[in-house]
Protein backbone atom coordinates (compact mmCIF):
# COMPACT_ATOMS: atom_id res chain seq x y z
CA UNK A 1 0.00 0.00 0.00
CA UNK A 2 1.37 3.41 -0.98
CA UNK A 3 1.54 5.50 2.16
CA UNK A 4 2.44 8.71 0.36
CA UNK A 5 -0.92 10.14 1.36
CA UNK A 6 -0.32 9.19 5.00
CA UNK A 7 3.40 9.74 5.52
CA UNK A 8 3.64 13.29 4.28
CA UNK A 9 6.63 14.41 2.23
CA UNK A 10 8.09 17.74 3.30
CA UNK A 11 11.82 18.20 2.90
CA UNK A 12 14.25 19.71 5.37
CA UNK A 13 14.64 22.59 2.92
CA UNK A 14 10.90 23.33 3.11
CA UNK A 15 11.03 23.24 6.90
CA UNK A 16 14.08 25.52 7.03
CA UNK A 17 12.55 28.09 4.65
CA UNK A 18 9.15 28.04 6.39
CA UNK A 19 10.77 28.36 9.82
CA UNK A 20 12.77 31.34 8.58
CA UNK A 21 9.58 32.93 7.23
CA UNK A 22 7.86 32.27 10.56
CA UNK A 23 10.71 34.04 12.37
CA UNK A 24 10.41 37.05 10.06
CA UNK A 25 6.65 37.23 10.63
CA UNK A 26 7.22 36.98 14.38
CA UNK A 27 9.29 40.18 14.35
CA UNK A 28 6.85 42.30 12.30
CA UNK A 29 5.46 44.97 14.67
CA UNK A 30 2.38 45.86 12.61
CA UNK A 31 -0.65 43.59 12.94
CA UNK A 32 -1.83 44.73 9.49
CA UNK A 33 1.41 43.89 7.72
CA UNK A 34 1.66 40.63 9.67
CA UNK A 35 -1.76 39.61 8.36
CA UNK A 36 -0.97 40.46 4.76
CA UNK A 37 2.35 38.63 4.84
CA UNK A 38 0.72 35.53 6.34
CA UNK A 39 -1.95 35.71 3.65
CA UNK A 40 0.52 36.06 0.77
CA UNK A 41 2.93 33.38 2.02
CA UNK A 42 0.08 30.91 2.55
CA UNK A 43 -1.15 31.44 -1.02
CA UNK A 44 2.35 30.95 -2.42
CA UNK A 45 3.06 27.94 -0.19
CA UNK A 46 0.20 25.91 -1.62
CA UNK A 47 1.82 26.27 -5.06
CA UNK A 48 5.35 25.68 -3.82
CA UNK A 49 4.44 22.50 -1.92
CA UNK A 50 2.44 21.03 -4.80
CA UNK A 51 4.53 18.24 -6.40
CA UNK A 52 4.91 17.89 -10.14
CA UNK A 53 2.23 15.67 -11.68
CA UNK A 54 2.24 14.03 -15.13
CA UNK A 55 -0.96 15.86 -16.15
CA UNK A 56 0.04 18.91 -18.15
CA UNK A 57 -0.23 22.18 -16.11
CA UNK A 58 -2.03 20.49 -13.20
CA UNK A 59 0.80 21.27 -10.81
CA UNK A 60 -0.60 24.78 -11.24
CA UNK A 61 -4.31 23.95 -11.54
CA UNK A 62 -4.58 21.92 -8.32
CA UNK A 63 -3.43 24.78 -6.05
CA UNK A 64 -5.60 27.18 -8.07
CA UNK A 65 -8.61 24.92 -7.50
CA UNK A 66 -7.78 24.94 -3.77
CA UNK A 67 -8.00 28.74 -3.71
CA UNK A 68 -11.17 28.73 -5.80
CA UNK A 69 -12.89 26.27 -3.43
CA UNK A 70 -11.75 28.35 -0.46
CA UNK A 71 -13.15 31.52 -2.01
CA UNK A 72 -16.52 29.90 -2.80
CA UNK A 73 -16.74 28.40 0.70
CA UNK A 74 -16.05 31.79 2.31
CA UNK A 75 -18.60 33.40 0.00
CA UNK A 76 -21.37 30.99 0.95
CA UNK A 77 -20.64 30.42 4.62
CA UNK A 78 -18.07 32.95 5.74
CA UNK A 79 -18.56 36.64 6.35
CA UNK A 80 -22.33 36.88 6.07
CA UNK A 81 -22.11 40.43 4.68
CA UNK A 82 -24.42 41.44 1.87
CA UNK A 83 -21.56 43.18 0.04
CA UNK A 84 -17.82 42.81 -0.14
CA UNK A 85 -15.96 45.03 2.29
CA UNK A 86 -12.92 46.94 0.98
CA UNK A 87 -10.69 44.58 2.99
CA UNK A 88 -12.21 41.58 1.20
CA UNK A 89 -11.72 43.17 -2.21
CA UNK A 90 -8.07 43.91 -1.44
CA UNK A 91 -7.50 40.32 -0.29
CA UNK A 92 -9.23 38.95 -3.38
CA UNK A 93 -7.13 41.21 -5.62
CA UNK A 94 -3.90 40.17 -3.90
CA UNK A 95 -4.74 36.46 -4.26
CA UNK A 96 -5.51 36.93 -7.96
CA UNK A 97 -2.35 38.98 -8.38
CA UNK A 98 -0.19 36.24 -6.86
CA UNK A 99 -1.83 33.62 -9.09
CA UNK A 100 -1.22 35.76 -12.20
CA UNK A 101 2.42 36.38 -11.23
CA UNK A 102 2.99 32.65 -10.70
CA UNK A 103 1.40 31.98 -14.07
CA UNK A 104 3.84 34.46 -15.61
CA UNK A 105 6.74 32.20 -14.55
CA UNK A 106 6.08 30.22 -17.75
CA UNK A 107 8.27 32.81 -19.50
CA UNK A 108 11.10 32.59 -16.96
CA UNK A 109 14.05 30.18 -17.21
CA UNK A 110 13.33 26.57 -16.23
CA UNK A 111 14.15 25.51 -12.71
CA UNK A 112 12.68 28.46 -10.80
CA UNK A 113 11.48 26.73 -7.59
CA UNK A 114 8.16 28.59 -7.19
CA UNK A 115 5.97 25.99 -8.91
CA UNK A 116 6.76 22.40 -9.84
CA UNK A 117 5.86 22.57 -13.53
CA UNK A 118 5.31 25.05 -16.32
CA UNK A 119 2.26 27.25 -15.80
CA UNK A 120 -0.69 27.20 -18.26
CA UNK A 121 -1.28 29.82 -20.97
CA UNK A 122 -2.52 33.16 -19.55
CA UNK A 123 -5.68 33.04 -21.68
CA UNK A 124 -6.92 29.85 -20.00
CA UNK A 125 -6.18 31.26 -16.55
CA UNK A 126 -8.00 34.50 -17.40
CA UNK A 127 -11.08 32.56 -18.51
CA UNK A 128 -11.10 30.50 -15.30
CA UNK A 129 -10.69 33.52 -13.02
CA UNK A 130 -13.38 35.45 -14.88
CA UNK A 131 -15.78 32.50 -14.66
CA UNK A 132 -15.16 32.15 -10.91
CA UNK A 133 -15.62 35.89 -10.33
CA UNK A 134 -18.95 35.82 -12.19
CA UNK A 135 -20.03 32.66 -10.35
CA UNK A 136 -19.14 34.23 -7.01
CA UNK A 137 -21.06 37.40 -7.84
CA UNK A 138 -24.09 35.37 -8.94
CA UNK A 139 -24.08 33.12 -5.86
CA UNK A 140 -23.72 36.04 -3.47
CA UNK A 141 -26.40 38.11 -5.16
CA UNK A 142 -28.86 35.31 -5.85
CA UNK A 143 -28.50 32.78 -3.04
CA UNK A 144 -26.45 34.25 -0.21
CA UNK A 145 -25.96 31.55 2.41
CA UNK A 146 -28.99 29.42 1.55
CA UNK A 147 -28.69 25.78 2.47
CA UNK A 148 -29.04 24.37 -1.05
CA UNK A 149 -25.88 26.09 -2.27
CA UNK A 150 -23.95 24.96 0.81
CA UNK A 151 -25.05 21.37 0.22
CA UNK A 152 -23.97 21.59 -3.44
CA UNK A 153 -20.55 22.86 -2.39
CA UNK A 154 -20.28 20.12 0.25
CA UNK A 155 -21.02 17.57 -2.48
CA UNK A 156 -18.30 19.10 -4.67
CA UNK A 157 -15.71 19.02 -1.85
CA UNK A 158 -16.59 15.40 -0.99
CA UNK A 159 -16.69 14.48 -4.69
CA UNK A 160 -13.12 15.70 -5.22
CA UNK A 161 -12.10 13.71 -2.17
CA UNK A 162 -13.64 10.50 -3.56
CA UNK A 163 -11.85 11.01 -6.89
CA UNK A 164 -8.52 11.40 -5.09
CA UNK A 165 -8.99 8.41 -2.75
CA UNK A 166 -10.88 5.81 -4.83
CA UNK A 167 -8.51 4.29 -7.38
CA UNK A 168 -11.02 3.11 -10.06
CA UNK A 169 -12.76 6.50 -10.07
CA UNK A 170 -9.47 8.37 -9.97
CA UNK A 171 -8.05 6.41 -12.92
CA UNK A 172 -11.15 7.12 -15.00
CA UNK A 173 -10.99 10.85 -14.18
CA UNK A 174 -7.29 10.80 -15.05
CA UNK A 175 -8.14 9.30 -18.46
CA UNK A 176 -10.69 12.04 -19.09
CA UNK A 177 -8.25 14.79 -18.09
CA UNK A 178 -5.54 13.26 -20.28
CA UNK A 179 -7.91 13.34 -23.23
CA UNK A 180 -8.59 17.03 -22.58
CA UNK A 181 -4.87 17.81 -22.35
CA UNK A 182 -3.93 15.74 -25.40
CA UNK A 183 -1.99 13.12 -23.44
CA UNK A 184 -2.06 9.33 -23.63
CA UNK A 185 -5.06 7.79 -21.83
CA UNK A 186 -3.16 4.51 -21.41
CA UNK A 187 -0.68 6.18 -19.03
CA UNK A 188 -3.39 7.30 -16.60
CA UNK A 189 -2.50 6.70 -12.95
CA UNK A 190 -3.27 8.02 -9.47
CA UNK A 191 0.00 9.98 -9.56
CA UNK A 192 -1.78 12.27 -12.01
CA UNK A 193 -4.03 13.35 -9.13
CA UNK A 194 -1.49 14.22 -6.42
CA UNK A 195 -3.34 17.23 -4.98
CA UNK A 196 -1.26 18.51 -2.09
CA UNK A 197 -2.99 19.01 1.24
CA UNK A 198 -6.51 18.35 -0.02
CA UNK A 199 -7.36 15.83 2.73
CA UNK A 200 -6.90 18.51 5.41
CA UNK A 201 -8.20 21.39 3.30
CA UNK A 202 -11.44 19.47 2.75
CA UNK A 203 -11.99 19.12 6.51
CA UNK A 204 -11.54 22.86 7.04
CA UNK A 205 -13.94 23.68 4.21
CA UNK A 206 -16.58 21.20 5.40
CA UNK A 207 -16.24 22.57 8.95
CA UNK A 208 -16.92 26.10 7.67
CA UNK A 209 -19.83 25.03 5.45
CA UNK A 210 -21.61 23.03 8.15
CA UNK A 211 -21.11 25.65 10.86
CA UNK A 212 -22.24 28.32 8.41
CA UNK A 213 -25.45 26.38 7.76
CA UNK A 214 -26.18 26.08 11.49
CA UNK A 215 -25.28 29.69 12.28
CA UNK A 216 -22.28 28.80 14.47
CA UNK A 217 -19.63 30.23 12.15
CA UNK A 218 -18.20 33.58 13.29
CA UNK A 219 -18.03 36.49 10.86
CA UNK A 220 -14.61 36.46 9.25
CA UNK A 221 -13.03 38.43 6.42
CA UNK A 222 -11.60 36.76 3.32
CA UNK A 223 -8.00 37.48 4.30
CA UNK A 224 -8.31 35.62 7.59
CA UNK A 225 -10.43 32.81 6.12
CA UNK A 226 -8.05 31.96 3.29
CA UNK A 227 -5.08 32.12 5.67
CA UNK A 228 -6.91 29.71 7.99
CA UNK A 229 -7.53 27.18 5.20
CA UNK A 230 -4.05 27.48 3.66
CA UNK A 231 -2.04 28.18 6.83
CA UNK A 232 1.35 27.10 5.55
CA UNK A 233 2.72 25.23 8.61
CA UNK A 234 -0.37 22.97 8.80
CA UNK A 235 -1.54 22.65 5.21
CA UNK A 236 -0.29 19.10 4.52
CA UNK A 237 -0.18 17.34 7.89
CA UNK A 238 -2.56 19.25 10.13
CA UNK A 239 -3.56 19.69 12.85
CA UNK A 240 -7.17 20.52 11.90
CA UNK A 241 -7.81 23.80 13.68
CA UNK A 242 -11.21 25.35 14.38
CA UNK A 243 -11.87 28.59 12.58
CA UNK A 244 -13.10 30.55 15.60
CA UNK A 245 -9.95 29.78 17.58
CA UNK A 246 -7.66 30.55 14.65
CA UNK A 247 -9.44 33.81 13.84
CA UNK A 248 -9.12 34.99 17.43
CA UNK A 249 -5.34 34.60 17.37
CA UNK A 250 -5.10 35.92 13.80
CA UNK A 251 -6.67 39.19 14.97
CA UNK A 252 -4.10 39.66 17.73
CA UNK A 253 -0.54 40.97 17.59
CA UNK A 254 1.40 38.76 20.01
CA UNK A 255 4.45 40.24 21.63
CA UNK A 256 7.74 38.64 20.67
CA UNK A 257 9.62 37.02 23.54
CA UNK A 258 12.69 34.87 24.04
CA UNK A 259 10.52 32.22 25.69
CA UNK A 260 8.24 31.96 22.66
CA UNK A 261 11.19 31.82 20.25
CA UNK A 262 12.83 29.07 22.31
CA UNK A 263 9.62 27.07 22.66
CA UNK A 264 8.83 27.25 18.94
CA UNK A 265 12.39 26.46 17.81
CA UNK A 266 12.72 23.55 20.25
CA UNK A 267 9.43 22.08 19.01
CA UNK A 268 10.58 22.32 15.38
CA UNK A 269 13.88 20.61 16.17
CA UNK A 270 12.06 17.90 18.12
CA UNK A 271 9.79 17.27 15.14
CA UNK A 272 12.72 17.09 12.71
CA UNK A 273 14.49 14.57 14.97
CA UNK A 274 11.36 12.41 15.16
CA UNK A 275 10.81 12.44 11.42
CA UNK A 276 14.25 12.49 9.81
CA UNK A 277 16.15 10.44 12.39
CA UNK A 278 13.71 8.08 14.11
CA UNK A 279 10.97 7.58 11.51
CA UNK A 280 13.27 7.40 8.50
CA UNK A 281 15.52 4.90 10.31
CA UNK A 282 12.57 2.71 11.28
CA UNK A 283 11.35 2.85 7.68
CA UNK A 284 14.26 0.57 6.73
CA UNK A 285 12.72 -2.33 8.66
CA UNK A 286 9.03 -1.37 8.97
CA UNK A 287 6.33 -3.69 7.66
CA UNK A 288 5.38 -3.09 4.02
CA UNK A 289 3.99 -4.99 1.05
CA UNK A 290 7.48 -5.87 -0.20
CA UNK A 291 9.01 -7.41 2.93
CA UNK A 292 5.81 -8.93 4.38
CA UNK A 293 5.72 -12.04 2.12
CA UNK A 294 9.44 -12.67 2.67
CA UNK A 295 9.28 -13.04 6.47
CA UNK A 296 8.34 -16.49 7.83
CA UNK A 297 9.35 -16.31 11.48
CA UNK A 298 6.88 -14.92 14.01
CA UNK A 299 9.56 -13.02 15.92
CA UNK A 300 10.81 -11.16 12.88
CA UNK A 301 7.25 -10.40 11.77
CA UNK A 302 6.47 -8.85 15.17
CA UNK A 303 9.67 -6.78 14.85
CA UNK A 304 8.55 -5.43 11.47
CA UNK A 305 5.08 -4.66 12.82
CA UNK A 306 6.36 -2.77 15.87
CA UNK A 307 8.78 -0.88 13.63
CA UNK A 308 5.85 0.20 11.47
CA UNK A 309 3.85 1.28 14.55
CA UNK A 310 6.61 3.57 15.77
CA UNK A 311 7.57 4.73 12.29
CA UNK A 312 4.04 5.92 11.64
CA UNK A 313 3.87 7.68 15.01
CA UNK A 314 7.25 9.43 14.74
CA UNK A 315 6.64 10.42 11.11
CA UNK A 316 3.20 11.91 11.68
CA UNK A 317 3.78 13.42 15.12
CA UNK A 318 7.13 14.80 13.89
CA UNK A 319 5.45 16.84 11.18
CA UNK A 320 2.81 17.94 13.70
CA UNK A 321 5.55 19.15 16.05
CA UNK A 322 7.06 21.17 13.20
CA UNK A 323 3.70 22.78 12.39
CA UNK A 324 2.95 23.59 16.03
CA UNK A 325 6.47 24.98 16.51
CA UNK A 326 6.13 27.31 13.51
CA UNK A 327 2.76 28.42 14.82
CA UNK A 328 4.29 29.22 18.22
CA UNK A 329 6.94 31.40 16.55
CA UNK A 330 4.18 33.46 14.92
CA UNK A 331 1.91 33.58 17.96
CA UNK A 332 -0.51 30.78 17.02
CA UNK A 333 -1.24 28.01 19.51
CA UNK A 334 -2.28 25.25 17.14
CA UNK A 335 -4.11 22.37 18.85
CA UNK A 336 -2.13 19.32 19.92
CA UNK A 337 -2.58 16.24 17.77
CA UNK A 338 -0.78 13.54 19.80
CA UNK A 339 -0.53 12.91 23.54
CA UNK A 340 1.63 9.80 24.11
CA UNK A 341 -0.98 7.53 22.47
CA UNK A 342 0.98 4.29 22.83
CA UNK A 343 1.07 4.71 26.61
CA UNK A 344 -2.72 4.76 27.04
CA UNK A 345 -4.40 1.97 28.96
CA UNK A 346 -7.54 1.53 26.84
CA UNK A 347 -8.64 2.05 23.27
CA UNK A 348 -10.91 5.03 24.01
CA UNK A 349 -7.98 6.83 25.65
CA UNK A 350 -5.83 5.96 22.62
CA UNK A 351 -8.31 7.66 20.27
CA UNK A 352 -8.44 10.68 22.57
CA UNK A 353 -4.67 11.04 22.10
CA UNK A 354 -3.99 9.85 18.51
CA UNK A 355 -4.66 12.32 15.69
CA UNK A 356 -6.76 14.23 18.21
CA UNK A 357 -8.12 16.89 15.86
CA UNK A 358 -9.27 14.30 13.32
CA UNK A 359 -11.07 12.30 16.01
CA UNK A 360 -12.70 15.48 17.34
CA UNK A 361 -13.83 16.46 13.82
CA UNK A 362 -15.50 13.10 13.21
CA UNK A 363 -17.01 13.14 16.68
CA UNK A 364 -18.54 16.60 16.08
CA UNK A 365 -19.78 16.11 12.51
CA UNK A 366 -20.43 12.36 12.21
CA UNK A 367 -20.71 10.47 15.51
CA UNK A 368 -22.70 13.00 17.57
CA UNK A 369 -25.27 13.93 14.85
CA UNK A 370 -25.75 10.27 13.93
CA UNK A 371 -26.28 9.05 17.50
CA UNK A 372 -28.61 11.98 18.26
CA UNK A 373 -30.70 11.08 15.21
CA UNK A 374 -30.80 7.41 16.20
CA UNK A 375 -31.93 8.30 19.74
CA UNK A 376 -34.93 10.09 18.25
CA UNK A 377 -35.78 7.03 16.13
CA UNK A 378 -37.35 3.70 17.07
CA UNK A 379 -33.90 2.50 18.16
CA UNK A 380 -33.84 5.08 20.97
CA UNK A 381 -34.26 2.47 23.70
CA UNK A 382 -31.45 0.24 22.42
CA UNK A 383 -28.45 2.25 23.53
CA UNK A 384 -25.94 -0.45 22.66
CA UNK A 385 -27.18 -0.59 19.03
CA UNK A 386 -26.87 3.20 18.76
CA UNK A 387 -23.32 3.12 20.13
CA UNK A 388 -22.34 0.26 17.81
CA UNK A 389 -23.83 1.97 14.75
CA UNK A 390 -22.15 5.27 15.59
CA UNK A 391 -18.76 3.67 16.11
CA UNK A 392 -19.00 1.53 12.98
CA UNK A 393 -19.92 4.45 10.72
CA UNK A 394 -17.40 6.82 12.28
CA UNK A 395 -14.39 4.51 12.33
CA UNK A 396 -15.00 3.06 8.87
CA UNK A 397 -15.24 6.60 7.48
CA UNK A 398 -11.98 7.49 9.23
CA UNK A 399 -10.45 4.45 7.55
CA UNK A 400 -11.82 5.41 4.13
CA UNK A 401 -10.50 8.95 4.61
CA UNK A 402 -7.02 7.47 4.20
CA UNK A 403 -8.07 5.73 0.99
CA UNK A 404 -11.16 4.00 -0.41
CA UNK A 405 -9.88 0.43 -0.14
CA UNK A 406 -11.05 -2.76 1.55
CA UNK A 407 -8.06 -2.75 3.88
CA UNK A 408 -8.66 0.78 5.15
CA UNK A 409 -12.32 -0.12 5.72
CA UNK A 410 -11.23 -3.25 7.63
CA UNK A 411 -8.85 -1.11 9.71
CA UNK A 412 -11.78 1.12 10.63
CA UNK A 413 -13.94 -1.93 11.39
CA UNK A 414 -11.15 -3.33 13.61
CA UNK A 415 -11.15 -0.18 15.75
CA UNK A 416 -14.94 0.15 15.77
CA UNK A 417 -15.32 -3.35 17.20
CA UNK A 418 -12.54 -2.70 19.70
CA UNK A 419 -14.15 0.55 20.87
CA UNK A 420 -17.56 -1.13 21.18
CA UNK A 421 -16.15 -4.01 23.25
CA UNK A 422 -14.35 -1.51 25.48
CA UNK A 423 -17.54 0.52 25.91
CA UNK A 424 -19.53 -2.57 26.90
CA UNK A 425 -16.78 -3.69 29.29
CA UNK A 426 -16.75 -0.30 31.02
CA UNK A 427 -20.52 -0.39 31.33
CA UNK A 428 -20.41 -3.96 32.66
CA UNK A 429 -17.87 -3.03 35.32
CA UNK A 430 -19.76 0.07 36.37
CA UNK A 431 -23.17 -1.55 36.67
CA UNK A 432 -21.93 -4.60 38.56
CA UNK A 433 -19.24 -2.89 40.64
CA UNK A 434 -16.79 -5.41 39.26
CA UNK A 435 -13.86 -3.13 40.03
CA UNK A 436 -14.39 -3.66 43.78
CA UNK A 437 -14.30 -7.42 43.35
CA UNK A 438 -11.03 -7.38 41.45
CA UNK A 439 -9.11 -6.42 44.58
CA UNK A 440 -5.35 -6.34 44.23
CA UNK A 441 -5.64 -6.96 40.47
CA UNK A 442 -6.45 -3.26 40.07
CA UNK A 443 -2.80 -2.41 40.82
CA UNK A 444 -1.52 -4.12 37.69
CA UNK A 445 -4.62 -3.46 35.60
CA UNK A 446 -3.13 -0.28 33.97
CA UNK A 447 -0.04 -2.26 32.90
CA UNK A 448 -2.10 -5.07 31.40
CA UNK A 449 -4.48 -2.56 29.81
CA UNK A 450 -1.58 -0.65 28.26
CA UNK A 451 -0.01 -3.80 26.81
CA UNK A 452 -3.33 -5.01 25.40
CA UNK A 453 -4.12 -1.59 23.91
CA UNK A 454 -0.73 -1.15 22.28
CA UNK A 455 -0.78 -4.62 20.74
CA UNK A 456 -4.39 -4.28 19.59
CA UNK A 457 -3.51 -1.01 17.85
CA UNK A 458 -0.33 -2.50 16.37
CA UNK A 459 -2.20 -5.50 14.99
CA UNK A 460 -4.67 -3.08 13.44
CA UNK A 461 -1.80 -1.48 11.53
CA UNK A 462 -1.50 -4.74 9.54
CA UNK A 463 -4.67 -3.75 7.65
CA UNK A 464 -3.38 -0.20 7.35
CA UNK A 465 0.11 -0.98 6.03
CA UNK A 466 -0.73 -3.59 3.40
CA UNK A 467 -2.69 -3.40 0.13
CA UNK A 468 -4.90 -6.50 0.22
CA UNK A 469 -6.83 -8.57 2.77
CA UNK A 470 -5.06 -11.70 1.51
CA UNK A 471 -1.60 -10.34 2.32
CA UNK A 472 -2.86 -9.01 5.67
CA UNK A 473 -4.25 -12.44 6.63
CA UNK A 474 -0.93 -14.04 5.65
CA UNK A 475 0.86 -11.65 8.03
CA UNK A 476 -1.60 -12.47 10.83
CA UNK A 477 -0.95 -16.18 10.30
CA UNK A 478 2.80 -15.72 10.56
CA UNK A 479 2.54 -13.38 13.57
CA UNK A 480 0.90 -16.20 15.48
CA UNK A 481 3.13 -18.98 14.16
CA UNK A 482 0.76 -20.50 11.61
Amino acid sequence: MDLSGVLIKMTLLHIFVFALIALIIAWIPSRTWRGWLLFGISVMAVYNLQPEVPLRHFSFWFPTLTIILTFLTWLISGSGRAKFAPMDLRAFALAVGIIVLLDATRWLPAGLPLIADRAPPPASLALVLLAIALLGWFLKRRFGRQGIVSWILIAVVVGFFIVLKWVPVGIEVSRILRSLTGQSRELASMSDLSWIGYSYIAFRLLHALRDGMTGRLPEIDFQAFLTYVLFFPAIIAGPIDRIERFNREYSERPRISAGRLYKGSARILKGCFKKFVLADSLALVALNEINAPLIHGAGWMWLLLYAFSFRLYFDFSGYTDVAIGMGVLMGFNLPENFDQPYLKTDLAAFWNSWHITLAQWFRAYIFNPLTRALRRSELGKNIWIIILAGQLVTMILIGLWHGVTINFALWGLWHAIGLFVHNRWVDFRRTRRLALALGSFSRIEPIIGGLLTFNFVSLGWVWFALPTPELSLLVFQRLFGA
